[in-house]
Protein backbone atom coordinates (compact mmCIF):
# COMPACT_ATOMS: atom_id res chain seq x y z
CA UNK A 1 0.00 0.00 0.00
CA UNK A 2 3.26 2.57 1.22
CA UNK A 3 4.25 1.72 -2.41
CA UNK A 4 0.88 2.32 -4.17
CA UNK A 5 0.66 5.97 -2.15
CA UNK A 6 4.34 6.95 -3.42
CA UNK A 7 4.01 6.09 -6.70
CA UNK A 8 0.89 7.95 -6.89
CA UNK A 9 2.13 11.11 -4.95
CA UNK A 10 5.11 11.03 -7.35
CA UNK A 11 2.84 11.00 -10.96
CA UNK A 12 0.94 13.53 -9.44
CA UNK A 13 3.82 15.40 -8.39
CA UNK A 14 5.31 14.94 -11.81
CA UNK A 15 2.10 16.14 -14.01
CA UNK A 16 2.17 19.20 -11.76
CA UNK A 17 5.59 20.11 -12.35
CA UNK A 18 4.72 19.52 -16.06
CA UNK A 19 1.88 21.84 -15.79
CA UNK A 20 3.38 24.69 -14.12
CA UNK A 21 5.88 24.85 -16.92
CA UNK A 22 6.61 27.39 -19.26
CA UNK A 23 8.32 27.12 -22.56
CA UNK A 24 9.74 30.06 -24.25
CA UNK A 25 9.96 29.99 -28.18
CA UNK A 26 11.78 31.94 -30.25
CA UNK A 27 10.66 32.97 -33.66
CA UNK A 28 11.38 35.36 -36.35
CA UNK A 29 7.70 36.60 -37.27
CA UNK A 30 8.03 38.09 -41.09
CA UNK A 31 7.79 34.71 -42.51
CA UNK A 32 3.87 33.54 -43.50
CA UNK A 33 2.71 31.09 -43.32
CA UNK A 34 4.70 30.00 -40.57
CA UNK A 35 5.01 32.60 -38.53
CA UNK A 36 3.83 36.30 -38.92
CA UNK A 37 2.88 39.33 -37.17
CA UNK A 38 -1.10 40.08 -37.67
CA UNK A 39 -2.83 43.69 -38.11
CA UNK A 40 -3.23 43.19 -33.78
CA UNK A 41 -0.04 42.57 -33.25
CA UNK A 42 -0.18 39.08 -32.43
CA UNK A 43 2.11 36.19 -33.61
CA UNK A 44 0.12 33.41 -35.56
CA UNK A 45 1.33 30.98 -38.16
CA UNK A 46 1.38 27.61 -38.70
CA UNK A 47 4.81 27.35 -36.17
CA UNK A 48 3.30 29.24 -33.89
CA UNK A 49 -0.05 27.46 -33.71
CA UNK A 50 2.39 23.66 -33.71
CA UNK A 51 4.23 25.23 -30.35
CA UNK A 52 0.92 26.14 -29.00
CA UNK A 53 -0.54 22.40 -29.69
CA UNK A 54 2.64 21.18 -28.37
CA UNK A 55 2.47 23.09 -25.56
CA UNK A 56 -0.88 22.06 -24.30
CA UNK A 57 -0.03 18.40 -25.01
CA UNK A 58 2.59 18.89 -22.60
CA UNK A 59 0.40 20.38 -20.45
CA UNK A 60 2.77 23.80 -20.26
CA UNK A 61 2.51 27.13 -20.49
CA UNK A 62 3.47 28.28 -24.29
CA UNK A 63 5.39 31.92 -24.66
CA UNK A 64 7.07 33.51 -27.70
CA UNK A 65 10.03 35.59 -28.21
CA UNK A 66 10.49 37.40 -31.41
CA UNK A 67 14.34 37.90 -32.79
CA UNK A 68 16.31 37.85 -36.56
CA UNK A 69 16.56 34.66 -38.04
CA UNK A 70 20.26 34.59 -37.90
CA UNK A 71 20.94 35.03 -33.97
CA UNK A 72 18.48 32.08 -33.20
CA UNK A 73 21.13 29.75 -33.06
CA UNK A 74 23.31 31.56 -30.91
CA UNK A 75 20.97 32.67 -28.46
CA UNK A 76 20.21 28.97 -27.69
CA UNK A 77 23.64 28.36 -27.47
CA UNK A 78 23.36 30.49 -24.48
CA UNK A 79 20.02 29.66 -23.34
CA UNK A 80 17.96 32.83 -23.89
CA UNK A 81 14.93 30.82 -24.55
CA UNK A 82 14.01 26.94 -24.50
CA UNK A 83 13.25 26.37 -28.14
CA UNK A 84 13.14 27.76 -31.12
CA UNK A 85 10.50 27.53 -34.28
CA UNK A 86 10.92 29.23 -37.37
CA UNK A 87 10.60 27.30 -39.75
CA UNK A 88 14.31 25.83 -39.90
CA UNK A 89 15.76 23.33 -41.61
CA UNK A 90 17.60 20.59 -40.00
CA UNK A 91 21.49 20.21 -41.21
CA UNK A 92 24.18 19.16 -40.19
CA UNK A 93 26.04 22.17 -39.74
CA UNK A 94 23.33 23.52 -36.77
CA UNK A 95 22.93 20.19 -35.87
CA UNK A 96 26.62 20.07 -34.86
CA UNK A 97 25.53 23.58 -32.52
CA UNK A 98 21.65 22.29 -31.28
CA UNK A 99 19.78 19.69 -30.69
CA UNK A 100 16.62 19.35 -33.22
CA UNK A 101 13.42 17.31 -32.99
CA UNK A 102 12.46 15.17 -35.24
CA UNK A 103 11.04 16.67 -38.56
CA UNK A 104 7.85 18.43 -38.17
CA UNK A 105 7.61 19.63 -42.18
CA UNK A 106 9.12 18.47 -45.45
CA UNK A 107 10.89 21.54 -46.75
CA UNK A 108 11.65 22.50 -50.31
CA UNK A 109 12.55 25.73 -52.44
CA UNK A 110 11.66 27.34 -55.35
CA UNK A 111 12.69 30.91 -57.46
CA UNK A 112 9.93 33.77 -57.78
CA UNK A 113 10.26 36.32 -60.35
CA UNK A 114 8.22 39.24 -61.88
CA UNK A 115 6.07 37.40 -65.10
CA UNK A 116 8.38 37.45 -68.12
CA UNK A 117 11.17 39.16 -66.49
CA UNK A 118 13.69 36.68 -65.77
CA UNK A 119 14.24 33.15 -64.88
CA UNK A 120 16.66 30.76 -63.30
CA UNK A 121 18.86 30.68 -67.04
CA UNK A 122 18.64 34.81 -67.39
CA UNK A 123 18.81 36.00 -63.64
CA UNK A 124 22.00 37.97 -62.41
CA UNK A 125 20.76 38.90 -58.93
CA UNK A 126 19.14 36.57 -56.61
CA UNK A 127 17.60 38.23 -53.21
CA UNK A 128 17.60 35.74 -49.75
CA UNK A 129 17.31 35.41 -46.30
CA UNK A 130 20.79 35.46 -44.82
CA UNK A 131 21.90 32.65 -41.92
CA UNK A 132 19.22 30.63 -44.02
CA UNK A 133 19.63 27.21 -45.63
CA UNK A 134 18.66 28.91 -48.70
CA UNK A 135 21.90 31.58 -48.93
CA UNK A 136 23.88 28.46 -47.99
CA UNK A 137 22.38 26.56 -51.08
CA UNK A 138 22.99 29.67 -53.53
CA UNK A 139 26.44 29.96 -52.38
CA UNK A 140 27.58 26.51 -53.01
CA UNK A 141 25.36 25.53 -56.25
CA UNK A 142 23.98 29.35 -57.69
CA UNK A 143 27.69 30.79 -58.46
CA UNK A 144 26.50 32.47 -61.52
CA UNK A 145 24.33 34.65 -59.33
CA UNK A 146 25.29 37.73 -57.67
CA UNK A 147 23.43 37.45 -54.16
CA UNK A 148 22.10 39.97 -51.78
CA UNK A 149 21.33 39.06 -48.73
CA UNK A 150 18.52 40.26 -46.36
CA UNK A 151 17.33 40.16 -42.42
CA UNK A 152 14.11 39.24 -43.65
CA UNK A 153 12.57 37.56 -46.92
CA UNK A 154 9.78 40.40 -46.89
CA UNK A 155 12.46 43.08 -47.17
CA UNK A 156 13.85 40.60 -50.63
CA UNK A 157 10.33 41.29 -51.83
CA UNK A 158 9.89 44.65 -51.51
CA UNK A 159 13.37 45.01 -53.54
CA UNK A 160 12.11 42.27 -56.27
CA UNK A 161 9.28 44.31 -56.64
CA UNK A 162 10.72 47.60 -56.80
CA UNK A 163 13.33 45.79 -59.54
CA UNK A 164 16.31 45.32 -57.08
CA UNK A 165 16.87 41.78 -57.63
CA UNK A 166 16.08 39.23 -60.48
CA UNK A 167 14.39 36.84 -58.44
CA UNK A 168 14.24 35.84 -54.43
CA UNK A 169 15.29 32.27 -53.90
CA UNK A 170 13.05 30.72 -50.38
CA UNK A 171 10.48 28.36 -49.00
CA UNK A 172 8.01 27.18 -51.92
CA UNK A 173 5.13 27.61 -49.17
CA UNK A 174 6.29 31.08 -47.62
CA UNK A 175 6.38 32.58 -51.83
CA UNK A 176 3.02 31.08 -52.53
CA UNK A 177 1.48 32.77 -49.90
CA UNK A 178 3.35 36.16 -50.98
CA UNK A 179 1.93 35.37 -55.07
CA UNK A 180 -1.84 35.25 -53.34
CA UNK A 181 -1.72 39.40 -53.26
CA UNK A 182 1.21 39.54 -56.04
CA UNK A 183 -0.58 38.42 -59.05
CA UNK A 184 2.35 39.95 -61.54
CA UNK A 185 4.90 37.22 -59.98
CA UNK A 186 5.55 33.86 -60.66
CA UNK A 187 7.36 31.03 -59.98
CA UNK A 188 10.39 30.14 -62.46
CA UNK A 189 11.89 27.15 -63.05
CA UNK A 190 11.54 23.98 -60.63
CA UNK A 191 11.43 23.34 -57.42
CA UNK A 192 14.42 22.61 -55.92
CA UNK A 193 14.60 19.46 -53.27
CA UNK A 194 18.27 18.70 -52.19
CA UNK A 195 18.59 16.34 -49.20
CA UNK A 196 21.95 18.46 -48.00
CA UNK A 197 19.95 21.53 -47.64
CA UNK A 198 16.54 20.88 -47.41
CA UNK A 199 15.50 17.39 -47.13
CA UNK A 200 15.60 16.41 -43.50
CA UNK A 201 12.60 18.79 -43.18
CA UNK A 202 12.34 21.76 -40.66
CA UNK A 203 12.84 20.78 -36.65
CA UNK A 204 12.49 22.92 -33.65
CA UNK A 205 16.09 23.60 -32.36
CA UNK A 206 16.47 23.12 -28.74
CA UNK A 207 19.53 23.51 -26.61
CA UNK A 208 21.77 20.58 -27.31
CA UNK A 209 22.24 20.36 -23.16
CA UNK A 210 18.37 20.18 -22.53
CA UNK A 211 17.78 15.74 -24.03
CA UNK A 212 14.78 16.01 -22.06
CA UNK A 213 12.98 18.37 -23.54
CA UNK A 214 13.52 17.40 -27.34
CA UNK A 215 12.10 13.92 -26.10
CA UNK A 216 9.34 15.40 -25.05
CA UNK A 217 8.61 17.56 -27.99
CA UNK A 218 8.87 14.88 -29.68
CA UNK A 219 6.68 12.81 -27.61
CA UNK A 220 3.84 15.51 -27.93
CA UNK A 221 4.64 16.22 -31.49
CA UNK A 222 3.63 12.34 -32.19
CA UNK A 223 0.94 12.68 -30.23
CA UNK A 224 -0.70 15.24 -32.13
CA UNK A 225 -0.54 13.38 -35.20
CA UNK A 226 -2.07 10.72 -34.02
CA UNK A 227 -4.82 12.45 -32.56
CA UNK A 228 -5.47 14.76 -35.26
CA UNK A 229 -4.41 18.33 -34.04
CA UNK A 230 -1.55 17.94 -36.18
CA UNK A 231 -3.59 17.73 -39.53
CA UNK A 232 -6.20 20.23 -38.47
CA UNK A 233 -3.21 22.89 -38.22
CA UNK A 234 -2.03 21.95 -41.68
CA UNK A 235 -5.15 22.36 -43.11
CA UNK A 236 -5.29 25.67 -41.63
CA UNK A 237 -2.12 27.07 -43.16
CA UNK A 238 -1.04 24.52 -45.89
CA UNK A 239 -4.26 23.26 -47.29
CA UNK A 240 -3.67 25.18 -50.72
CA UNK A 241 0.46 25.19 -51.10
Amino acid sequence: MKKLLLTSVLALSALAANANQTLTFATEPSYAPFEITNEKGELVGFDIDLAKALCEEMQATCQFKTQSFDSLIADLKMKKFDAAISAMDITEARARQVAFTDPYYDSSAAFLAVKGKATPATAKTVGVQTGSTFQQYLVKNGKQYQLKPYVSLQTAMLDLKNGRVDMIFGDTPVLAEWLKTEPEFGFVGEKVVDKDFFGSGYGIAVNKGNAELVSKLNQALAAIKANGKYQQIYQTWMADK
